[in-house]
């Protein structure tokens, strides 16, 4: 079957659900209605209904928007199983006066469509579906399929596979929650940072004081609490916090003026750190002041301020124990003592990060796939963004081939407003993860997969 000719005759269709499905306001977030989760879950269900796929379960966790679980046997007893993976929840639109139309009626943009989830991660349960229609229900592989509804919240799913491994057994998967470093450049990515947070917090005085009867000798809250954070970074502006592990990056990253705009760097400043971007980005640590309670400047009295905090976001390399991790940011803020004023810090929230295995059967089979999908070579990035999930599904089955490849690309603007998809790269998507089937059911069959 020429898999290229197949697609374009199926595209249409594919557009027009990804339409449907993009419509559907799917927020899996608190303050949001549950409603439009439960009427993409249905709608999901009966694409794949419609596609042929006859074992569709529904699994329920508390607190949790219901997960998909379809599968469809393999042709043979010998083929291979291949976990395909997404979520059809989205974040919030945001501030709705920054997009340029509705965020949930999807519109034209040049070469494709514009709404809120439709590269993250709605044109990848599309390429599933398109896979499954190229085949006609019955692809080379047997399919286990897991449509996840609140994963950009987080929720018990979480942690749920490795407590129901039969329910995820296969030899291979596809985590399509990722994209390509640019348009038009197939990519794998081989690494997600970890990420944690904690609070740190200075309490000096019992109230407000007025700065000029106490300025200069009265232990002032803020300037302790800046004081601190300006240790976290050397003169480069690279993370000085002893024992964060760092290292080269040598696969593909972006060059300085494709990240200065994606980044929307303004003209004249400049990045922060050293070495490549790839290892500022994804192979080393990065600290975050994310946000900061202090008196506003248009509020300000004169005064010294008594009481300030600060909540910072860690991320760390994608193989470096997430305790570890946030344990040496922990005990370098409890070290300080700023102008001899202890600090209180609360740890909170860790997410590992995760490097799956290459060179096996089923990575080769996905470069072959992927050069067929877009006619280039692939690349190889990090993502410093995390997808929870794939720790729980790699504990669940540990010897299961994990590759993460997808529609989306980093120009997309996914949680941003203005999100789009580009129809080349949809099709290029249903084609690559098509042709990683039969590559993949090959070389069980002639004995390369071993």
């Amino acid at each position: 079957m020429d898999l290229g000719s197949r697609v374009d005759t199926l595209m249409d269709g594919l557009t027009a659900d990804l339409e449907r499905l993009t419509a559907i306001p799917s927020v899996a977030f608190p303050g949001f209605p549950a409603e439009p989760v439960r009427q993409a879950h249905d709608l999901l269900v009966d694409l794949l209904r419609g596609a042929g796929v006859e074992r569709i379960e529904r699994l329920d966790l508390p607190d949790t928007a219901p997960v998909i679980v379809a599968e469809v046997p393999p042709p043979t007893p010998d083929a291979p199983t291949v976990l395909l993976y997404g979520h059809y929840d989205v974040q919030p639109p945001g501030d709705e006066s920054l997009w340029l139309s509705p965020p949930f009626e999807p519109t034209p943009v040049a070469g494709g469509l514009r709404a809120r989830g439709i590269a993250d991660d709605k044109s990848n349960l599309i390429v599933h579906l398109g896979v499954l229609r190229a085949y006609e229900g019955r692809p080379p592989t047997g399919l286990r399929i897991v449509l996840e509804g609140q994963e950009e919240y987080g929720s018990a799913f979480d942690d749920y596979p490795p407590t129901d491994p039969d329910r995820f057994a296969c030899e291979a998967m596809v985590i399509a929650d990722m994209g390509n470093l640019r348009p038009g450049s197939p990519t794998l990515t081989t690494g997600l940072r970890g990420a944690a947070e904690l609070v740190v917090e200075v309490r000096t005085l019992d109230e407000p004081r007025h700065s000029g009867e106490f300025g200069g000798a009265a232990p002032d809250a803020l300037l302790a609490l800046l004081k601190a954070l300006s240790t976290l970074h050397d003169v480069h502006g690279d993370v000085a916090v002893e024992g964060l592990r760092r290292e080269e990056w040598s696969g593909t990253t972006y060059t300085q003026e494709e990240f200065r705009a994606l980044a929307g760097v303004r003209d004249g400043m400049p990045l922060i750190g050293s070495g490549s971007l790839g290892e500022r980005l994804w192979s080393g640590p990065a600290v975050t002041v994310i946000g900061i309670d202090a008196p506003s400047v248009d509020q300000a009295a004169s005064a010294v301020v008594p009481y300030a905090r600060a909540k910072l976001n860690l991320r760390f390399h994608p193989q470096q124990d997430p305790e570890e991790a946030l344990g040496l940011l922990v005990t370098h803020l409890e070290a300080l003592r700023p102008f001899g004023i202890p600090l209180t810090v609360t740890p909170g929230d860790t997410g590992p990060g995760f490097e799956p295995a290459t060179g096996g059967p089923a990575y080769r089979a996905a470069l072959t796939a992927l050069r067929e999908g877009w006619g280039t070579e692939p690349a190889f990035v990090a993502s410093g963004g995390s997808i929870p999930l794939v720790n729980g599904l790699a504990k669940a089955v540990p010897g299961a081939e994990i590759l993460l490849f997808g529609a989306q690309d980093s120009m997309c603007n996914l949680h941003a407003p203005n999100e789009r998809v580009l129809f080349s790269e949809l099709r290029s998507a249903v084609i690559a993860e098509a042709a990683f089937l039969r590559e993949y059911a090959a070389a069980h069959h002639d004995g390369s997969a071993a």
